[in-house]
């Protein structure tokens, strides 16, 4: 989410085995990560924070964009929030190996493009709805390393009016041209999908080993205007359920299309209704520290494409005044302190099960080595979403199997096995 707008480096590669599985009506992409928000020394690394942060606000800046522009509104509350632009200091970038500057920002796996198909390593995210990868008509050192799709070696490519555009968290830009394509993801064939193989990449993509997006939210926020990939598959009956489950981890992640993969959780799925058109969106929630509410009836969009969580600065603020110790860190960007040695039980609820957020997953290292404060992964930002919708990234996903369904119009969570 995006996200997916302004990455800076590559939190997920494809596991060593890209073939797909077929389990029960449905097909499995494993998927894996790399890094965090923490660094090796245990401490915060708060400029990756920082261009998270921006990263997730431009990405839903263009979300809102696009929004007006397909369904010629906002929802109540929503607005669209000027671009923000943060760089990673130069010197870091040198000292730093690339894996200590990755971050929970993609889940990425392998998709073919075209007739025949050529392959590249896409970062699945369910809080977008485009598809795009470089062309061989890109010719930056940012696209030297990456798979590039050649429109004169395929049969099926049909060139379309109109150009694609977003803009990332270092102020540049993916652009192209637009085209329909058959893609395969999977084994899930979409035929006439919409893309757009970009002539500019973005200087954020230079050490990141994924090649483009697949948005898997709702058409609502396309910026090409069109159906993302599995809302067409499930038009064309590619798939035998409109479902897609993830489960996100360190080990073991997977995106399963058609269905959900039983052998990731235990129990069933319990579902919430989507309110609104755009996202994959839940209405009724709460949060709750220790099991005792805080904070009551907000909205919720779950998006794989954002690291960590974010709600309404008031209402975060309301958070952390009920967790003794916390402090207010980074005032900007929403981040505050806790003492690392009682870190909070948190959980969200939506009128069913608490969900817990493990320690591990709200810890985000030591603001220093020796302070005893450490950040928590869930932050103060209005995003323009709406005044009383929070951001659930992957630090609320690491610790549920998610299921989203176009069937049911619903998104669900179930315990993980």
């Amino acid at each position: 989410m995006f996200c997916k707008a302004s990455l800076i480096a590559v939190a997920l590669a494809l596991l060593s085995s890209a073939t797909p599985v077929a389990q029960e009506s449905g097909s499995t992409i494993a998927l894996t990560k790399r890094g965090s928000l923490t660094k090796d020394d245990g401490t915060f690394d708060h400029d990756m924070a920082i261009y998270s942060t921006v990263r997730t606000h431009n990405k839903h800046r263009q979300n809102m964009i696009n929004m007006e522009r397909n369904e010629g509104r906002l929802p109540a509350g929503a607005s669209i929030k000027p671009a923000r632009v943060f760089r990673m200091p130069h010197q870091k970038r040198q000292k730093e190996p690339l894996t200590d500057e990755e971050n929970d920002l993609e889940w990425a796996g392998t998709v073919s493009i075209g007739t025949p198909g050529q392959s590249f390593l896409i970062d699945f995210d369910t809080g977008s709805s485009d598809l795009w990868v470089p062309s061989v008509n890109c010719t930056s050192s940012t696209c030297s390393t990456k798979h590039k799709y050649n429109a004169a070696t395929s049969s099926s490519d049909v060139k379309k009016p109109g150009t694609f555009s977003i803009l990332y968290g270092d102020g540049s830009t993916v652009s192209g041209p637009i085209y329909t394509e058959t893609v395969n993801v999977a084994g899930i064939k979409s035929t006439g999908q919409y893309f757009s193989p970009v002539n500019t990449l973005s200087d954020s993509f230079s050490n990141d080993p994924i090649d483009g997006i697949l948005g898997l939210a709702f058409p609502a926020i396309s910026n090409l205007r069109q159906n993302p990939f599995f809302s067409n598959a499930v038009q064309e009956r590619a798939v035998k359920s409109g479902v897609f489950g993830m489960k996100l981890a360190s080990s073991g992640s997977e995106l399963y299309l058609g269905g959900t993969d039983t052998s990731q959780y235990t129990g069933s799925i319990e579902y919430h209704s989507v309110t609104g058109s755009g996202f994959w969106q839940a209405s009724g929630a709460k949060i709750l520290l220790s099991g005792k509410s805080v904070i009551t009836g907000f909205q919720t969009v779950i998006d794989s494409g954002t690291t960590i969580m974010y709600g309404p600065p008031s209402a975060v603020q309301t958070f952390y005044k009920s967790i003794p110790g916390s402090k207010l860190y980074d005032s900007t960007n929403g981040y505050y302190s806790f003492p690392c040695k009682s870190v909070p039980s948190v959980s969200f609820n939506w009128g069913g099960k608490n969900w817990v957020i493990s320690a591990a997953n709200f810890n985000l290292g030591q603001t220093y080595q020796g302070s005893g404060q450490c950040v928590g992964a869930l932050a103060g930002q209005d995003l323009g979403l709406g005044n009383n919708v929070w951001l659930l990234g992957d630090s609320f996903m690491k610790n549920v199997y998610t299921a989203f369904s176009f069937d049911k119009n619903s998104v669900g969570f179930a315990t993980l096995s």
